[in-house]
């Protein structure tokens, strides 16, 4: 008997998967609103993605104190959602032997998610996989120790570790999207949670393979979320149709109040994917958030939601991970890993209306990258491509330089970003490379292995001189200031 029953539930599971298929190929490229209709034998929504019904928080106080440092990296790429820094703390040109000055280090659960960093606290997403516990933690810049840490009760099966997403703060705000989407806001000095929100199970959200890697943002007291909702029907152990999910691409809730100031319609079904939502201002001061979604690429106003412009061109074959790019003059660039390559965009407006027409698109052996977004910096693009060499590209796609077959970082590639007119530059491994923020040359200054273990995939942040890297279990903060790390036969000073 126990083999019959299992044989008709893989049975009904291949069914209901072939009807889903089946859905999305008659609606695709129709533009019509996607809902699904099945009969589970229970209410669909939260529970058919192993998200609980309901999410009861903890909120626990320690003994840590802020840092007394001026500075922020408010949350994914730090101030200006670029990867490049505005602290004005002079940096070391080079390191001793072991690397830049270690200041402390933590043990993590498994996972990529980076740093937030705002009035001497650390917040950070974590997972205690013994206790099946999703954490949000505010931890001191100075030592490392917890100030306190809200969780929650969330099963998660561990892919390729658990945390990936960065979260977004303010001096009175942090927003964090959990792996499996959970979306919680909370008072960014005490902890006290102010609201939640279950994409999966308020808005029909499909979370994404290896659980979300979208990083909330913050602009104007709004949390800008695309969560690529649908409406999902299905009939419950009593017969009864039970509707789940909102049409909703993408949204803003005022953080103060939980309430949505607006939202997009989801009209053709996207789902969501691990990119960001980044911020872009057009020509005429018209300010723009733009998402990569699973069908392409959308420009939404930040004023009330409007779709501006669409373009679905730009589609990844597996994983779309890096954010759109802003590059000046209406221009955005996109990349992806899986052979996609890279493609540039240009905003045009006619009229009352917007167009992003393709400027030109390239393979992977010009430019693509796995999981890192690129930084545009003095009108160039630099990062690590999929063959693994760091790479300097022209606004017209042109590679201007690349590091070389004997010097690579990883296939994915390790996070980088710009401080002080310098590149910190993560491989897969932790050997971090120093090099000069150039489009002159491929420039290195000094490398050092930093961290432990594999896979330093992690956003980093940097705060007066702070660097706070991760691998996939350890989270290290480094003093790359200038007094820290003098030249050989100087002393630091204190």
């Amino acid at each position: 008997m126990k083999t019959l029953a299992a044989g008709m539930m893989t049975f009904a599971a291949t069914f209901l998967v072939g009807a889903v298929l089946t859905a999305l190929w008659v609606t695709g490229g129709t533009g019509r609103r996607l809902e699904l209709r099945v009969s589970l034998g229970k209410p669909v929504g939260a529970t058919g993605q192993g998200v609980p019904e309901q999410v009861v928080g903890e909120l626990k106080a320690f003994d840590g104190k802020p840092a007394d440092l001026r500075g922020s990296w408010p949350g994914f790429r730090g101030p200006n959602r670029d990867g490049v820094s505005d602290d004005f703390t002079e940096l070391a040109r080079s390191w001793p032997a072991g690397g830049p000055k270690r200041l402390w280090e933590l043990e993590l659960g498994e996972g990529f998610a980076g740093c937030a960093v705002m009035g001497g606290r650390i917040y950070l997403q974590d997972y205690d996989a013994r206790r099946k516990r999703e954490l949000i933690r505010c931890l001191s810049l100075a030592d490392g120790k917890d100030i306190w840490e809200y969780g929650y009760k969330m099963p998660i099966k561990r892919s390729h570790g658990y945390s990936r997403t960065v979260p977004a703060v303010t001096d009175k705000h942090v927003v964090v999207m959990g792996a499996k989407c959970h979306v919680s806001c909370l008072d960014a000095n005490s902890g006290r949670l102010l609201w939640d929100i279950s994409l999966v199970r308020d808005y029909g959200t499909t979370i994404p393979t290896w659980y979300a890697g979208q990083c909330p943002l913050i602009d104007d007291g709004n949390a800008i979320l695309a969560p690529c909702g649908k409406v999902v029907r299905a009939e419950d152990a009593n017969g009864q149709t039970v509707a789940r999910g909102r049409n909703v691409l993408m949204m803003a809730v005022r953080c103060d109040s939980g309430q949505v100031a607006w939202e997009v319609p989801n009209d053709d079904g996207w789902d969501m994917t691990h990119s960001c939502v980044a911020v872009m201002e057009l020509e005429d001061y018209t300010r723009t958030y733009v998402y990569c979604g699973s069908g392409g690429v959308v420009g939404v106003s930040a004023k009330d939601g409007r779709v501006l412009w669409k373009n679905t061109e730009w589609t990844v074959s597996s994983a779309t991970v890096p954010m759109p790019v802003p590059v000046g003059e209406n221009k955005v660039f996109l990349c992806g890993g899986y052979g996609a390559g890279c493609m540039m965009l240009q905003v045009v407006r006619e009229g009352d209306r917007y167009a992003a027409q393709t400027l030109w698109r390239k393979g992977p052996n010009v430019f693509g990258s796995s999981q890192q977004t690129p930084i545009f910096y003095k009108s160039h693009l630099f990062g690590t491509r999929t063959d693994g060499q760091f790479t300097c590209l022209s606004g017209r796609g042109e590679v201007v330089w690349a590091s070389g077959a004997g010097e690579k970082y990883g296939k994915d590639g390790g996070a980088y970003l710009v401080a002080d007119d310098l590149l910190f530059v993560l491989d897969d491994d932790g050997v971090m490379t120093l090099m000069k923020a150039t489009p002159a040359a491929y420039s290195p200054l000094t490398r050092a292995k930093v961290l432990p273990g594999l896979h330093s995939w992690a956003p980093m942040a940097l705060v007066s001189g702070r660097l706070l890297a991760r691998d996939e279990t350890r989270l290290v903060c480094f003093d790359v200031s200038k007094k820290a790390n003098p030249p050989a036969g100087a002393e630091a000073e204190p």
